[in-house]
């Protein structure tokens, strides 16, 4: 296997999608940490030690050739400790697209959307400094639109769609950007309903592109320096969906609709 992503929950299943268009050749699986879900609430220690746990699953259970942090939050927070805890697996990590929304804003007033831990995390401030020095950056952590994505997103409304939305671009209208980041992969799964809700004058913007970009870049660098070996078992089915578990009984049956509306295979429980 080539690539396995790793999120929190569901938000980063949107970059596995934009690889497998882009090269359809490329074998994928997916994990959402769904028992510690959601990570953006957490310590950095908290972050941390989930997302260890979540990356040594992986790699027992698939040993795929790259991994694909497909979170801001656990990118920002704990990317060096898990490149530290596993050096024989090349771990690309996905954070917020200042640098790019610094460069297409004009009025340079930006707004970041993301969780909680992101925003306050320092790393955030310095990606501000180095990239986006001439820009005003507004910072906003919504766990509730995180929680209603995971959660409700797929069996919402259109009006409940925009009502989730509506607090977010109501405070990056209010504070005149012009542009917005999706600095959690969740937001991706609204990138449409975000785009409507606040106009054809704003700029919404995320960093798929470039993630996926240096995921085969790191890829087919390592491709041909060594031979890829396959845990025991069967490998997953390619862009499957797995989960490390359900919280609630009504889960199951959010993750199946979820499987259905974006037509990729249901993997199961991964422990």
């Amino acid at each position: 296997m080539n690539f396995a992503f790793l999120d929190s929950g569901t938000g980063g299943i949107p970059y596995m999608l934009y690889l497998k268009r882009k090269c359809p050749e490329m074998t994928c699986a997916y994990l959402g940490d769904t028992l510690h879900f959601p990570y953006g609430e957490k310590t950095p220690a908290q972050i941390t030690g989930c997302a260890s746990q979540a990356v040594d699953l992986i790699m027992r259970k698939w040993n795929p050739q790259a991994v694909v942090v497909a979170c801001n939050t656990i990118s920002v927070t704990a990317l060096d400790n898990l490149r530290s805890s596993f050096p024989q697996i090349p771990i690309v990590g996905t954070v917020p697209a200042i640098k790019v929304a610094a460069e297409v804003s004009r009025n340079k007033r930006i707004g970041l959307l993301a969780t909680n831990a992101t925003v306050r995390h320092p790393y955030i401030k310095r990606l501000e400094r180095d990239f986006a020095s001439d820009c005003t950056v507004f910072s906003r952590g919504d766990a509730d639109l995180v929680a209603f994505i995971e959660h409700d997103l797929f069996t919402a409304t259109r009006e409940q769609k925009f009502d989730a939305v509506k607090p977010a671009v109501d405070y990056f209208a209010e504070n005149g950007c012009d542009t917005i980041i999706l600095g959690c992969t969740h937001f991706i799964h609204m990138d449409d309903i975000i785009r409507q809700s606040a106009g054809s004058a704003v700029q919404v913007i995320d960093s798929r592109e470039g993630v996926v970009r240096q995921a085969l870049k790191v890829e087919r660098a390592r491709e041909p320096a060594e031979p890829h070996v396959l845990p025991s078992g069967e490998p997953p089915d390619d862009g499957a969906l797995f989960v490390t578990g359900f919280r609630q009984k009504k889960d199951a049956d959010e993750y199946s609709v979820l499987c259905r509306n974006l037509n990729i295979k249901w993997g199961g429980i991964l422990s």
